[in-house]
């Protein structure tokens, strides 16, 4: 099974892998949330929701049943 950003862990980083739900917002797809960008989790709001995500220098938090559409490669370090 795939690992999606709603899989990572606090401090992980990732490279998008793919984005092409019809189910995500534009306008995270304009904000930097393509296939082959970097992903980094930041922080989780209490009660796990919404995340708060670090992608090519933008902010945005995110709610995880978006985040769960968003297939990623995690970056070992």
């Amino acid at each position: 099974m795939p690992l999606t950003i709603a899989d990572l862990k606090k401090g992980e980083r990732a490279t998008i892998i793919d984005s092409s739900s019809e189910d995500i917002p534009l306008k995270l797809l304009e904000m930097g949330c393509l296939p082959g960008n970097e992903v980094e989790l930041l922080q989780v709001a209490p009660f796990h929701d919404p995340i708060y995500l670090n992608i090519n220098d933008s902010y945005l938090a995110i709610r995880k049943e978006t985040a769960a559409l968003i297939l990623i490669d995690i970056i070992n370090e």
